[in-house]
């Protein structure tokens, strides 16, 4: 099996190819490996063979090379995050949708070609005022950029299935956490850095009030999400080809409940209040709970609790 990884040298890109590396999916596999920066620090295991690209999906046909080479999978994770998305207009469509387009048009292009297409996709795609717990037949209304760039490709996915040039899956995703490394431009880069600083003895800033309600599955449950989605029989989904994940639904002041529990007042004592109305007004669209039965009857699963959450981050990092 060839699989092409767009985004691979993103922190779930990365976790996705060492998964692979570890426990591949298919026997001898090829993974190609594709991101702005040459994807790099990976080892090759006697099941798998790697190539690596540098390739800026924004730039029109800069990915048709790798497409004619006809990967039986095409896992795309590349994407301009939210507040850079809602801060850079031009440089959110060119890259989340005008470059997702144009890759979709050159597997189009390919005579007798329909690759299994993974798209991820994001709870961003829904936008206030949500029910108490939003369904999966729920309306996609984005309230920033980044979520109707999202929503605009997750149409073109089932569209292009629906025409038989892809088998596709769009992945809603939770917000990941706990992002390990630095923070990114994400709005919700918070949610982690509240976290991941004080378990490392650094302070964190926290931007919105403890109340805040959001959506969150670890970088774990997200690897799962997507081996699941390049191994499992696309058929059954039907033609609503975007599921919504299975995560946690928590408040800002349970995930610093949990942080106490696993690492006492001390750490909570390093995160320091600083309301910040942008990073407020964009959180207050988002959604705050999902019944993702949907995904979940297919075999999708997310994580049980943030005591979970933080246990898998711990381990992961060494702490």
């Amino acid at each position: 099996m060839k699989l092409l990884i767009i985004g691979a040298a993103g922190m779930i890109g990365r976790k996705v190819v060492e998964s692979l590396l570890t426990n591949p999916l298919h026997g001898q596999e090829t993974l190609v490996l594709a991101d702005m920066v040459e994807p790099t620090g990976f080892s090759a295991s006697d099941h798998t063979v790697l190539e690596s690209h540098a390739v800026n999906i924004a730039t029109p046909g800069a990915l048709h090379g790798l497409v004619a080479e006809r990967p039986d999978a095409i896992l795309h994770l590349a994407a301009i995050v939210s507040g850079e998305a809602e801060t850079d207009f031009e440089k959110g469509y060119a890259v989340n949708f005008d470059g997702t387009r144009d890759l979709l048009e050159a597997i189009r292009a390919q005579e007798n070609y329909c690759p299994r297409f993974v798209f991820a996709s994001s709870i961003a795609v829904f936008g206030a005022p949500f029910p108490e717990t939003i369904p999966d037949e729920f309306h996609t209304t984005p309230l920033t950029s980044y979520g109707t760039q999202k929503a605009m490709t997750e149409l073109l996915v089932a569209d292009y299935t629906r025409r038989g040039f892809i088998d596709g899956v769009g992945i809603r995703l939770p917000t990941i956490c706990i992002r390990p490394g630095k923070a990114n431009l994400a709005a919700s880069s918070f949610f982690s850095n509240i976290l991941r600083e004080p378990l490392a003895g650094k302070e964190a800033v926290l931007p919105v009030s403890k109340d805040v309600r959001h959506w969150h599955a670890s970088p774990q449950s997200a690897v799962g999400f997507f081996r699941h989605a390049l191994s499992m029989d696309l058929s059954v989904i039907g033609p609503r080809r975007n599921l919504t994940m299975p995560g946690l639904s928590a408040t800002v002041g349970e995930q610093i409940e949990a942080l106490r529990r696993a690492a006492g007042d001390s750490a909570v004592a390093l995160i320091r209040e600083e309301p910040d109305e942008r990073i407020r007004t964009i959180v207050s669209g988002w959604a705050t709970n999902f019944d993702a039965k949907r995904a979940e009857s297919l075999g999708f699963v997310a994580d049980a609790s943030f005591d979970e959450i933080i246990a898998k981050h711990m381990e992961a990092e060494g702490l």
